[in-house]
């Protein structure tokens, strides 16, 4: 019987393959998709989500993993602010385990220390998603040992653009100031603690911080220890002892144009995720979500007419250029529960569809009776993706 020898032609064969010199370089072992900055980016991406879907799980392990699955997303899809709302519909202290008394006793416990999964679920929704969005080598120094995070660090790493490794370099970066003052400043550190013997314009005041590199990075600028700051090196590449500057969380964004992570923000309730914008003027489009809206891919074509109806006479949202949008999904009753429990919205307000420049349904005849939130956020950013990226070419 003949020896099947096609392994060892296909072996043989490889070298003769006509590969270039740049594909032959290539590390196939490290993911391609590595985020590029093109050029600056003004307009925001902001997502509201109501901190009753965490409620809902049963479990911590449960309700941790749903908060990743979530924090997953919007690190993909390039969100810039999470703002966790107060529904009305959290049922607190529901646990499947409450006829053990053993387990009760713990859990009390775990409570007096500040956890927070079932009394206060969107308290809990902040911090892990906190947690999550900050560069692990900060976490260690921002991120005391805390129940609400003993499972956090199993999540699946978000793996953002300022989550940078020690060897990788890049003119932004993340870093957390230390309490260690640079050499030779730690006596007139000492003079301007006095307050009387200093005299304006002595010298410069300085701060170590650490970046996550081997060396700390010396910033021109006072600030005090263990605050979170983003830098702007002074260098254009590696180097023993860098230096930076501290600047703005959104310079990242709006001057290189890099994805930066997302801003968490809690707010007390539906309305008030409008209110307590942190932009000035507050959102200028606005998207809520709903089996109740418009077919999703209305607001992604334009409309066949002036009027903004198309050849079936259904209304398609005419969007303007827009520099700060927001979605939002609701939990499991949806928004309009959320409209019915905000008393700042009883009376002014009769249905949740008024409150957004547009109100559409991400998923057409649906095979499910119910779509989890936390799938609803990875439809509707996939499918809003076009119509985000379109804004930026208006």
């Amino acid at each position: 019987m003949a020896k099947d020898t096609s392994k060892k032609r296909k072996r043989e064969a490889a070298p003769q393959s006509t590969t270039t010199k740049h594909e032959e370089e290539v590390d196939t072992t490290k993911p391609t998709a590595v985020f590029q900055a093109t050029q600056g980016r003004p307009y925001t991406v902001s997502v509201a989500l109501p901190g009753s879907i965490v409620a809902n799980a049963q479990t911590h392990d449960l309700k941790t993993t749903i908060i990743g699955t979530i924090a997953r997303a919007l690190a993909v899809f390039c969100v810039d602010e999470i703002i966790i709302f107060d529904d009305g519909n959290s049922q607190t202290k529901a646990r499947n385990d409450h006829f053990d008394p053993r387990k009760q006793q713990l859990m009390a416990q775990d409570e007096e220390n500040g956890y927070t999964a079932f009394s206060n679920p969107s308290d809990f929704f902040y911090h892990v998603l906190s947690y999550l969005e900050t560069p692990p080598y900060l976490r260690r120094t921002l991120f005391p040992y805390h129940p609400n995070l003993r499972t956090a660090g199993a999540l699946p790493s978000l793996d953002m653009p300022h989550h940078l490794r020690a060897e990788e370099w890049l003119h932004y970066r993340e870093g957390v100031t230390l309490e260690q003052q640079p050499q030779g400043h730690e006596q007139g550190q000492k003079k301007r603690a006095k307050g009387s013997d200093v005299q304006k314009g002595e010298g410069p005041q300085e701060t170590l911080v650490n970046a996550g590199l081997s060396q700390p990075v010396k910033v021109d600028t006072a600030i005090p220890p263990n605050t979170r700051v983003t830098l702007r090196f002074n260098e254009t590449g590696p180097t023993e002892q860098p230096t930076a500057s501290a600047i703005s969380p959104d310079a990242p964004r709006e001057e290189g144009g890099y994805y930066w992570g997302f801003a968490p923000r809690l707010a007390s309730s539906l309305s008030t995720v409008f209110t307590e914008s942190p932009f000035p003027g507050g959102y200028d489009y606005s998207i809520g979500t709903s089996e109740r809206g418009i077919p999703l891919q209305h607001l992604l074509s334009p409309p066949s007419s002036s009027d903004g109806r198309d050849d079936e006479d259904e209304p398609r949202p005419l969007v303007p250029k827009w520099q700060h949008l927001l979605i939002v999904f609701g939990g499991v009753a949806g928004l309009e529960v959320a409209l019915q429990n905000d008393k700042e919205l009883k009376g002014k307000v009769s249905q949740a569809s008024e409150m957004f420049d547009a109100w559409v349904n991400l998923v057409q005849g649906q095979g499910s009776r119910t779509i989890r939130t936390e799938e609803a956020v990875w439809i509707g950013l996939m499918g809003l993706k076009g119509f985000v990226d379109a804004n930026a070419t208006k």
